[in-house]
């Protein structure tokens, strides 16, 4: 475990707090990084139904292939009789479903009654898995939890901003070994293959893990477009690479975007590269507990309109524990409408990313509220960088 005793207990409160507030009996949590966050299970299981259930008293249960309850045991806090694995007869069937089986583990310990809340936005929440439930569960009404331990996760305690430096500390080797890696002539899969290894290599002081989302390198025309991978064409003179990447450390996140150039750029992508500067720097000292998450997004938008420019998307949103295929924590975001409130300990990625016909820049931090204002975890050059 990544946590004391006294940190789970922690969040267990918290969240039987939300639970009250919302009018839950139980909560049935499915995304990984919510039951990581209450247990510390940790596995690479997600492929089949898995879950949390946390009953508004008594004790929390863990429930999994069975094959996988030997992981929960070495990775959680919890004892044996609150690890449940569903036999392998269920797994993948046309005919029967996972949480048909915990339903009925569920009303056995009087658990299938009253409201139920669902993680109905979950990745790994199907369709059928709440037919299961919906048809095995009569007695209860289920709900829609709201992004309930999401929430509860937005401000991190010590223990948590710890990791996330300590995967800043990997960001930094990451990004450096990235741009030393862009090169003509270099094909883009092996300029990939030194940046995984940056990434699961990490520092001398603290080894990396596997970031929840895969290096994200467009390159030429492709930079006009975000959520581009790789391919094995080689970069090229006169051409730029946006490097989107993240190090993670005990699934904790610090994602960081820089753009490079090969050769001498031109004049729009420099003048670009200082008004989204310009902007990030309003942004980030638009940052302080009691600010809004759009008002920290009006302080970018009035810089760019300055210069005739527009990003119609969000330019950031909550990050921290994450597994595939997401960092991000899915409650606030850094855009017009959001009015949540920041607090001391919220982190968030800002990044800004401007896309034209055929040709992009984009630029991010990830930083942490302090009573001072925004802290960017990480220390590299913002600035286009160009490799002549």
């Amino acid at each position: 475990m990544s946590f004391d005793s006294a940190e789970y207990e922690a969040r267990l409160a918290r969240t039987r707090d939300r639970m009250r507030a919302q009018g839950i009996d139980t909560l049935i949590v499915t995304d990984p990084a919510n039951m990581h966050y209450l247990t510390g299970y940790d596995g690479w299981s997600f492929y089949t139904p898995q879950g949390v259930v946390v009953p508004h008293e008594g004790e929390p249960l863990l429930f999994t292939r069975e094959m996988d309850t030997g992981g929960a045991r070495l990775t959680t806090w919890l004892e044996d009789r609150q690890i449940l694995g569903f036999p392998e007869g269920y797994v993948q069937q046309r005919d029967r479903h996972p949480l048909e089986w915990l339903a009925a583990a569920l009303a056995g310990r009087d658990l299938g009654d009253g409201v139920v809340a669902l993680e109905m936005d979950s990745y790994f929440f199907s369709p059928r898995a709440y037919e299961a439930l919906r048809r095995s569960l009569p007695g209860a009404r289920l709900v829609d939890a709201e992004e309930l331990v999401n929430w509860v996760r937005s401000v991190k305690s010590p223990a948590e901003l710890e990791l996330m430096s300590r995967a800043a500390g990997i960001m930094e080797r990451v990004m450096r070994v990235a741009v030393d890696a862009v090169e003509p002539g270099v094909r883009q899969c092996d300029a990939v293959a030194e940046i995984v290894a940056a990434q699961v290599r990490g520092t001398e002081d603290q080894g990396g893990d596997y970031p929840a989302i895969v290096p994200m390198l467009p390159t030429g025309i492709g930079t006009s477009t975000p959520h581009l991978t790789w391919s094995d064409e080689p970069f090229r003179q006169g051409e730029a690479t946006i490097l989107e990447l993240a190090a993670c450390c005990r699934r904790y996140h610090c994602p960081l975007a820089r753009t490079v150039y090969l050769g001498h750029p031109p004049r729009k992508l420099l003048d670009t590269a200082r008004v989204v500067e310009e902007g990030l720097e309003a942004a980030l000292g638009a940052v302080s507990p009691g600010a809004t998450c759009e008002g920290v997004e009006a302080a970018w938008r009035q810089v760019i309109a300055r210069h005739n420019l527009e990003k119609k998307s969000r330019i950031g949103y909550s990050v921290g524990l994450g597994y595939p295929p997401d960092w991000g924590e899915h409650t606030m975001s850094l855009r017009a409408g959001d009015r949540t409130v920041l607090e001391q300990g919220m982190t968030f990625h800002m990044i800004l990313g401007l896309w034209m016909d055929d040709w992009g820049y984009e630029l991010s931090e990830t930083f942490r509220v302090t009573s001072g204002g925004a802290e960017c975890l990480c220390a590299f050059p913002r600035e286009l960088l160009v490799k002549r």
